[in-house]
């Protein structure tokens, strides 16, 4: 079994999210081949059996890569077995974390013409030491408003690492 599993993101949760699935599915007798979206590497996607997607959100969109890598691949996408998952903070609220119920996911697989077979969201990490100062007060702004932790002193993950296993675990079933 040899899988691709691609990763776009800013701040490494969603990096540090697919290495943890990577490890799930090895384990499982997987070969896992993990990339960066955003290295703009042309990617042939017929050597693998499934595909896997992971995306974060920074100020309410995901990074272009992930569209035109869906758009680019869609045909393909849609006819192997695959999966999507969104990462933000949003998802830290335990009633956000179903793509039904996250408006950046739910609003990605309308506009997309690719059809993950399956598809999840997970909370990601608020690491306002690492942020620049426009960042941190831009976040720490937004989480004000969604009554979040404001502190910019404190690291908090918020990421379900039971969560990303059982997913893993869906993923290897589809």
């Amino acid at each position: 079994m040899s899988y691709l599993l691609l990763y776009s993101g800013h701040d490494g949760q969603t990096k540090k999210i697919i290495t943890e699935i990577a490890l799930h599915l090895r384990k499982a007798g997987a070969e896992c081949d993990v990339r960066s979206l955003q290295d703009n590497q042309p990617l042939n996607l017929a050597p693998y059996e499934k595909v896997l997607v992971g995306a974060s959100i920074r100020y309410g969109h995901f990074n272009r890569a992930l569209d035109k890598f869906a758009k680019l691949h869609a045909v393909q996408l849609n006819q192997m077995k695959t999966a999507f998952f969104g990462v933000n903070l949003t998802a830290r609220k335990p009633e956000k974390r179903t793509p039904e119920t996250n408006v950046y996911v739910r609003k990605f697989l309308a506009a997309t013409p690719w059809k993950p077979t399956a598809c999840t969201v997970f909370a990601g990490a608020l690491l306002y030491p690492r942020y620049g100062w426009f960042d941190r007060m831009m976040i720490r702004l937004i989480m004000k408003m969604t009554k979040g932790e404001t502190d910019t002193t404190k690291e908090v993950e918020y990421t379900d690492w039971q969560q990303v296993e059982a997913f893993a675990a869906e993923f290897v079933q589809i």
